[in-house]
């Protein structure tokens, strides 16, 4: 019975003791060992069976290892594939590499200690192999169904592609939405969207800033008031309540309101009846609350800012809107569409940013978030002549200068020396998925400052991970390439793995 959890070696020779001999060896390997007398009952074993490992004689009758690991390479990519090879067939061999039709071979006759080094980390590379193409899978599934736009929004980095499947999945709900982020994030627009896509959107939406309307007046503005209610009230007036019936009431930052005002509205939210100021008569709505702040809640609860009972009873569903700044390159998508924008409304044309413009707009923090973004843009284009805004423009619009501009886009357009994590967390072999700088063919030392010379051990393993980097990953190639053997660089690689677990 297969076990599942393991992985799968084939080994593939038409010489049955060989085979016989192959499997004593690997029976302490922590995997399963399969074998066939023939390329065509191998190909028939990996038609039926995801194998990971596949080592085959290169001479066999009827289909050599050369043909079978090339019929391999297009059925099963993510199989390892080496062969087993003498002297006369190293030319075959070597070409079979650079042409990507195997990852590696074995001279007969092979030692013992050697094919067990070779096969461990065959069975590594291969679980990078097969996590690379579960995550470029994903990542094309992501790349196939992100929006670009969404319920005016513009982005679609994966911060912002989170917060579109929020809104459209508690938009047909009636539940109460509490929106967080900062200022100027869009959390207004964010409330629309979700009126827009629920079964209210043929009602009213209503929205009340309860920051910049005085706390004197809020109540009024909520609820309404009848004609002598108050000094001015010279007339009957519907509130927002009133207003938003069967529909959705938007009341941002509601951190600002006054706190015995937040008690009214948490029993006009629990039974959806009011009455207007001045009058005793009690009205009854039906009303979808979205609610919203740029304070932290728990931080506006602890400063007495915001009622708890009120929180808890409004924040259903909670999103987060993420700042500019966490929103990868968002913040140029914004920019091309304001540049578009304002460009007709000021009877300009442009042709878009120049190159240190576009570096300026994805380095910059924006604190200000996409609010700022926007004004800078319209600023930039009234004080531009074009056909191109510049970091200069952007620059002085920001109330800096060329040298700000130039720190920001030089910091924004460097390249980081980076290393993919692994998905399961474990140390790969240093090197093997290592992406370097484009300038890899820099000799060891000019990389270094002046007068640092650098040990043999740290040169070796440059030229080491730039012959793998080079190589795309194979690790046979890039032994071919320094003259070595393929065993020598997996040593070499243990041994920096076991450096880093010490």
């Amino acid at each position: 019975m297969q076990d599942l959890n393991k992985p799968r070696i084939l080994f593939v020779d038409d010489e049955r003791l060989i085979l016989r001999s192959l499997e004593r060896i690997t029976s302490k390997l922590d995997a399963e060992v399969m074998t066939a007398e023939s390329g065509a009952l191998a190909l028939e074993i990996i038609a039926k069976t995801p194998i990971d490992v596949i080592v085959s004689d290169m001479k066999m009758p009827n289909m050599d290892g050369n043909q079978l690991l090339e019929q391999v390479a297009k059925i099963s990519p993510e199989t390892v594939r080496i062969v087993l090879t003498g002297c006369d067939d190293m030319n075959l061999v070597l070409t079979a590499v650079n042409q990507g039709r195997i990852w590696g071979y074995l001279q007969k006759p092979w030692d013992n200690y050697d094919l067990i080094v070779t096969l461990k980390q065959a069975l590594q590379l291969q679980q990078v192999l097969a996590e690379r193409t579960l995550m470029r899978r994903t990542i094309d599934q992501y790349q196939q169904y992100r929006k670009k736009q969404f319920e005016g929004f513009i982005g679609e980095s994966v911060a912002m592609q989170f917060v579109y499947s929020s809104i459209e999945q508690c938009a047909p709900s009636s539940a109460s939405v509490f929106i967080t982020g900062p200022s100027g994030s869009g959390k207004e627009v964010a409330a629309q969207a979700i009126h827009r896509l629920s079964k209210r959107s043929n009602e009213p939406f209503i929205a009340l800033n309860c920051a910049a309307i005085p706390s004197e007046l809020m109540e009024s503005e909520i609820f309404g008031h009848v004609k002598g209610a108050f000094s001015g009230a010279v007339s009957n007036r519907d509130g927002a309540a009133t207003l938003a019936n069967k529909g959705s009431l938007f009341l941002d930052e509601i951190g600002e309101m006054d706190m015995s005002l937040q008690a009214k509205l948490l029993r006009f939210i629990q039974t959806g009846c009011f009455q207007k100021v001045g009058s005793g008569k009690e009205e009854k709505v039906d009303i979808r609350f979205i609610c919203a702040t740029n304070r932290e809640p728990h931080s506006a609860i602890a400063e007495k800012k915001l009622r708890e009972d009120l929180y808890y009873r409004l924040n259903v569903i909670s999103i987060f809107l993420p700042p500019l700044c966490e929103r990868g390159n968002d913040a140029l998508q914004l920019a091309q569409y304001f540049l578009s924008y304002f460009s007709e409304i000021e009877g300009k044309s442009f042709a878009g940013f120049s190159t240190k413009a576009e570096a300026l707009i994805n380095g910059y923090a924006w604190p200000g978030n996409v609010r700022q973004l926007q004004n800078i843009i319209h600023s930039a284009v009234v004080m531009s002549e074009g056909p191109l805004i510049s970091d200069v423009i952007l620059s002085q619009q920001l109330g800096g200068n060329s040298q700000t501009a130039q720190a920001i886009t030089s910091a924004s357009t460097a390249v980081p020396n980076l290393t993919i994590p692994n998905p399961n967390h474990k140390e790969v072999p240093a090197g093997v998925i290592s992406k370097q700088p484009a300038n890899t063919n820099v000799s060891a030392n000019s990389s270094a400052g002046a007068g640092e010379i650098k040990s043999l051990a740290e040169v070796e393993r440059h030229a080491i991970e730039h012959a793998i980097f080079t190589c795309q990953d194979n690790i046979v190639k890039a032994a071919s390439e320094l003259g070595v053997s393929p065993s020598t660089l997996y040593r070499k690689i243990q041994q920096w793995q076991a450096t880093t677990t010490e």
